[in-house]
């Protein structure tokens, strides 16, 4: 029978002792993952996979070392410790990494409140290749449709632990359970595609297969004809699909370590302005059945509500240990982590305050303009902000959609772009990105 999580992480911290470390932190997953793939009517593709990862982190003095592993067996855990042990003596010395204090780790956390993983059945494999065959024909029955390139359905699993040398412990686990189709409409070259996809923690929130798919054959026989925009500076509005993209912009400038590194276009600008008046971009790790919550973050530290920018003013950045020890600053409990590799600083879930107009009012008022729905390629000077994505969506002509549009630039300065975003009230409460359509005045458009 296989060990508990808890008891693995143990008996990699008590190796690490063993083996000469100072310290330690040890980290296990437990993962079940269930993917079904089918094409014209027929199962396509079918995957399962189960497996336990350990990871092992050990400092020596200012030095430290990574290991994993995917076999548990004691002899393993012990040859993962010294081989740490020895990595960590041949590293070079970081004078930034550090383990919590144990008087600021996490206690007392209620995993019911979070809902982080739903407790009804694995789905039957069956079930999984019914939705996707619902998906599938749900699509196809739209009218002009001409095929389905795919249509899935999955289902994961995972459970984690992290037990740190400094006297944390901890777990949780999380569920997930998604549906998504890809629909083609037109030949050869007008062929266009779109598609969609929802993904919830518990499977009882999750859309019928039947409106994903509809959805996706909708969403792409509305882009049959499509043609290049006229190039010129035009207001740019992005669609709620695809907002939360340019808030990650913000959200990357913003995280420690290219803070520390110095290699962000926001570097200097805490406490200045980077969204409008009255916009807040508050993170909240404890939102209920999302999948970015959690109660503790890499380090063990609590995790707590906080406003990364507060009236359109940035507060600060977003950190872990390390990154806030670089920066003579108290981490922002952001730590994440992996098997395999030390701690990194990154966002739970984030929220953008929204507008009093819905996408069609932001539509109306732009006027002539790009309605982006789908971006491709990205090329970002992560220094200055000089922005430039391949888009295509939809021309609006008299506030009014015209047509639907593809193979365009969009380019601007994110410092600048930012800081003129109108918000429409359209995001997604089930999304850990709940961002609402933005409405970006002068951009710079290269098309026809």
């Amino acid at each position: 029978m296989r060990a508990s999580l808890d008891s693995l992480t143990q008996q990699l911290l008590d190796a690490a002792r063993k083996a000469g470390a100072d310290a330690a932190d040890a980290l296990a997953v437990d993962g079940t993952s269930v993917s079904i793939d089918v094409l014209n009517g027929q199962l396509e593709h079918a995957e399962r996979s189960e497996g336990v990862d350990i990871g092992l982190r050990v400092m020596l003095g200012q030095r430290q070392a990574c290991v994993s592993a995917s076999d548990v067996s004691e002899a393993t855990i012990e040859a993962m410790a010294e081989r740490a042990v020895a990595m960590a003596k041949e590293a070079p010395e970081d004078p930034h990494i550090a383990q919590a204090d144990p008087a600021d780790l996490a206690t007392g956390w209620d995993l019911e409140a979070l809902e982080m993983a739903d407790p009804s059945a694995e789905p039957d494999p069956a079930a999984l290749e019914r939705d996707a065959l619902e998906a599938e024909a749900a699509a196809l029955a739209v009218k002009g449709v001409s095929q389905v390139s795919s249509s899935s359905a999955g289902y994961g699993r995972h459970q984690f632990h992290l037990a740190c040398s400094n006297g944390f412990s901890g777990g949780y686990g999380r569920t997930h359970r998604a549906i998504s189709a890809v629909a083609i409409t037109g030949e050869g070259a007008t062929m266009e595609r779109d598609y969609a996809g929802e993904m919830r923690t518990f499977q009882a929130d999750l859309p019928s297969a039947e409106e994903i798919g509809t959805k996706a054959g909708n969403r792409t026989v509305e882009r049959l004809g499509a043609k290049k925009p006229p190039t010129g500076a035009y207001p740019v509005l992005y669609d709620e699909r695809i907002s939360a993209s340019l808030i990650g912009h913000l959200l990357s400038a913003a995280n420690g370590s290219m803070i520390a590194r110095g290699s962000s276009w926001l570097l200097n600008a805490l406490g200045e302005q980077v969204l409008p008046d009255g916009i807040d971009l508050i993170e909240d790790p404890h939102r209920k059945r999302i999948s970015g919550s959690r109660p503790f973050d890499g380090e063990g530290l609590p995790t707590q509500l906080r406003k990364i920018v507060d009236n359109g003013q940035l507060t600060g950045w977003t950190m872990d240990i390390s990154t806030a020890r670089q920066l003579g600053m108290q981490s922002t409990a952001s730590a994440s982590r992996g098997t395999s590799s030390p701690p990194s600083p990154s966002i739970s879930n984030v929220a953008l305050t929204q507008g009093k107009s819905s996408k069609e009012d932001l539509i109306a008022q732009m006027g002539t303009g790009l309605l982006v729905t789908s971006m491709i390629g990205s090329t970002i000077n992560p220094n200055t902000g000089d922005y430039s994505r391949g888009a295509s969506g939809f021309w609006i002509e008299n506030g009014q959609i015209a047509y639907p549009v593809n193979e365009c630039t969009i380019a601007g300065n994110l410092r600048e772009m930012l800081k003129r975003i109108i918000p429409a009230n359209d995001a997604e409460p089930h999304l850990s990105r709940m961002i609402p359509s933005l409405l970006v005045e002068g951009m710079t458009l290269a098309g026809d």
